[in-house]
């Protein structure tokens, strides 16, 4: 019989696994004795013991125990009892070589930040090895925290995506673009073309990973740049980031240079359309709010990093009525200072009650979707992951709720409000384990710690 299957489509094969006991199936890995937390459409409710089977990177069938075929083979069989398995979390935002700086400037404002501290250290200290080894970092922080695929921005892109690679984790990795020498970049008059060369490198070349382009913003790239890169991406089918409206003297300045306001700006650039993620947006008029749900720009918003620097609150509750996607992300370690997304989740959250003094602002469920589902439409990537649906690639995070703050456990809403990264026990990617019992299998992280520490003297 188990031959005959093989005949089969993966569609048939879980249609007669759910109606027949007798079928052998045989697996890559099953979870079992877990409970499982789908987020999907049509599943959006816990199953209580519950079972996950994965077969080819993918999710090839869940559901209740009871619903199990009696005999089955795998690969890897894990016990879940006390575990619930969930979708991986998405980190639509972050600078993951910028754990080197994580720490060395703290309470600045942006432009201080930048100017002074965040440009200088950069100058002295970015090459390809430090863009490596602090990426390596950053990708043992959030694979151990349950992060299973980050959009990055950085130069020296390459770098990025070979140690994301090698660490396992999904990624969506963007070459920085901006008008002034950087590293990798010393011309900046070859800032797409360099753009564009990393997306040739990199594009269909592995399944963990897409290339991207990263504006780094309206004030650091002339109207030019802007739109030689969007058209760039555009022409690659790829998506482009930029850092958009975070800050009140941002919008000053480009009211001033341009005339009119930053979304404005932009879409009269030709750049907003459902390819390019708009990070931050922090002060936006409802006109802006308007322009982005119009022309289907997506947002990335970074409550902690926006409250580290005084930058502002984002007003999230009125791009999510208006209908934009929005997604979660952390942005880098120097003005974050941590890469967790459940701690993310919890700020979020928290932090749209007090800014409208209203209890029932933004919601857990939205948050949660928000660093799942959502960031993963954010990227472009929700027909592939966010949510445990069969066919999805199975980016699975198993989260130990066996601890004193996670007991009882009534409502998904807890994971939001009480569970940490430190809760993370085990995490699947592209139907890989990469982190078990809170070991990374994928590269030695106590020699990436060492080797950042040393890159560290040299500050």
């Amino acid at each position: 019989m188990y031959t005959t299957l093989q005949q089969y489509s993966a569609n048939a094969r879980i249609f007669l696994i759910l109606f027949t006991k007798v079928i052998v199936l045989h697996n890559d890995i099953l979870i079992i004795n877990c409970t499982v937390l789908p987020l999907s459409d049509d599943m959006p409710e816990l199953i209580q013991h519950g079972y996950v089977a994965i077969s080819d990177g993918k999710i090839a069938a869940l559901g209740s125990m009871a619903d199990l075929p009696e005999k089955y083979e795998a690969d890897t069989l894990i016990d879940g009892s006390g575990l619930i398995a969930m979708p991986g979390l998405v980190n639509t935002h972050t600078h993951a070589p910028m754990t080197l700086f994580r720490g060395m400037a703290d309470d600045l404002n942006l432009m201080t930040w930048l100017n002074d501290h965040i440009f200088p250290a950069e100058a002295k200290s970015v090459n390809p090895d430090m863009v490596y080894w602090c990426a390596k970092l950053a990708a043992a922080e959030m694979i151990l925290s349950g992060t299973t695929t980050v959009a990055d921005g950085y130069f020296l892109e390459d770098r990025v995506a070979e140690a994301f690679v090698e660490a396992g984790i999904r990624s969506v990795v963007a070459q920085g673009v901006i008008d002034f020498p950087a590293p990798g970049v010393p011309a900046p008059g070859k800032n797409v073309s360099v753009a564009q060369e990393f997306i040739e490198r990199w594009q269909d070349k592995n399944s963990l990973l897409l290339p991207a382009v990263f504006c780094h913003s309206p004030y650091t790239c002339s109207s030019d740049t802007l739109q030689n890169a969007k058209e760039m991406a555009r022409q690659k089918h790829a998506r482009l980031f930029v850092h958009l409206s975070e800050t009140q003297f941002e919008v000053d300045q480009i009211q001033q240079q341009q005339g009119t306001n930053p979304v404005r700006y932009l879409e009269k650039l030709g750049l907003l359309d459902n390819d390019t993620v708009c990070v931050h947006c922090v002060w936006l008029e409802d006109e802006e709010i308007e322009i982005l749900a119009r022309t289907g720009a997506q947002v990335s918003t970074c409550p902690q990093s926006n409250m580290k620097l005084g930058s502002g609150i984002a007003p999230l509750k009125k791009m999510l009525d208006a209908g934009i996607t929005v997604g979660l992300g952390t942005d880098g370690c120097a003005s974050n200072n941590r890469l967790d997304m459940f701690f993310e989740m919890d700020l979020c959250a928290k932090l749209h009650k007090v800014r409208d003094l209203e209890p029932t602002a933004l919601p857990a469920e939205v948050v949660l979707g928000m660093a799942t589902l959502s960031g993963a439409r954010v990227l472009g990537l929700e027909k592939d992951i966010g949510s445990l649906e069969p066919g999805k690639k199975a980016d699975i995070v198993l989260l130990d709720v066996k601890q004193p703050h996670l007991q009882p456990f009534y409502h998904p809403d807890l994971l939001v409000y009480s569970a940490s990264g430190g809760d993370v026990a085990t995490v699947i990617i592209d139907g890989k384990v990469v982190m078990q019992d809170r070991n990374i299998l994928t590269f030695d992280v106590g020699q990436t710690m060492r080797k950042v520490r040393k890159l560290a003297e040299s500050l």
